[in-house]
Order: structure tokens, then sequence, then C-alpha cells
């Protein structure tokens, strides 16, 4: 299936880079308790956000951000589901990403998965995966627009995206993307590390 990513207006979405590091630890720590356990299927405190930011933007896969005005306010992760040669991901990956409350509805949430699909497809992903709380409607809407087969089973979802193969122009135009959103990770100013919460 063909994914057509938007261009929203006072928004871009661009790959995530280690440099982005402090980006992301602010972002997952600004996340609300329920977007915080929808993300990670479970409940998460500081400690484990601030190590999972750590380990996350080095991680094999590939992230992704959509910044409003300047800001890391969704974020999207593409991680192998098994076994992959290096370079690619394998026959089949996951996918999970959550978008902060206050900017939902916005057409971010579509943008970053049509994203993550695009980059999974060109590293020879043939299947992506979602996997969320059977209460999550926000996610469940998008999957099933999106055109996933969902299952459901013990009060979670999983969802099945076959991604059409990649084509040259396809492939090249990927290359040319990524060398453009690393060149905005350079050029955007670089946020602080939050500092930890004192006791």
């Amino acid at each position: 299936m063909a994914l057509r990513e938007t261009t929203l207006p006072g928004h871009s979405l661009r790959r995530l880079w280690p440099s982005d590091r402090d980006r992301v630890l602010a972002y997952f720590l600004r996340l609300d308790p329920e977007t915080r356990a929808n993300r990670f299927m479970g409940n998460v405190g500081e400690a484990g956000v601030r190590a999972y930011a750590e380990r996350s933007v080095v991680a094999d896969g590939l992230m992704f951000g959509a910044f409003v005005d300047g800001e890391l306010r969704g974020l999207g992760e593409l991680r192998p589901a098994g076994p992959h040669p290096a370079g690619l991901l394998g026959a089949q990956a996951e996918a999970a990403f959550a978008v902060e409350s206050a900017y939902r509805r916005r057409g971010i949430g579509a943008a970053l998965f049509a994203r993550i699909a695009r980059a999974a497809r060109h590293r020879g992903v043939g299947d992506l995966h979602v996997r969320c709380f059977a209460r999550n409607r926000p996610m469940l809407r998008l999957a099933a627009k999106l055109g996933a087969n969902l299952r459901v089973e013990s009060g979670e979802t999983e969802g099945a995206l076959h991604l059409a193969r990649p084509t040259p122009f396809s492939l090249w135009h990927e290359t040319i993307a990524e060398a453009f959103d690393f060149t905005l990770s350079v050029v955007q100013p670089r946020e602080r590390a939050p500092t930890p919460h004192s006791a």
C-alpha cells in the first residue's frame, strides 16, 4: 500500500539522529501519563524514560520527529522485528509513535506513519506491524484508516500493513530526503537536556 505524506502548515518532519538525544528526552518527559502509558504499553517512570531515550537514539532502526514551530511534538520509531542484514531491517519491522495530546487532530500522526512506512519500504521491509492497547482509540482509527489488518487479543491490538516494493525513483527520493533531514538537524538549534526532578 502506498501512503502519501502531507505537508502541514507550520510543521516539519525529519529523521532524528543521535545529536537529537536531548530533544527526544524532553519530548518523552513532556508526555502526559496516559499518552506515555499508551506509547510504552504500560506505566514508565522518569528514570525509565531517561534510560529509554538514551538507548533509542542509537538502537537499530530509525526515529522520526514532527516539529511544530521548531519544537518536537510527535515522535515515531521504526525498529526491526527480528534478525536482519546490515543496512536493512529485515522482512518485518515494528512501528511505534505518539503525538502530544495538545497537538493531535492536525494530521501529525498520519504524516509520521507515512514517513515510517516509506523508510521501512526502502529498507527491505514487506510487513510493518503496530501494537497498541485496545483502548487506544486514536491509534486504532489511524491504523484502520491506513489499511492495516487489525487483530485484538487480551486487551491489545496488533495491526499489520503490507508495503509495496520500492522503485528506482522512490529509492532516489528517499536518499535525497534523508540528506535533507540530516542538513535540517545540523542547522536546527540544539535543545538542552532536561534536569532530573529533585526528590
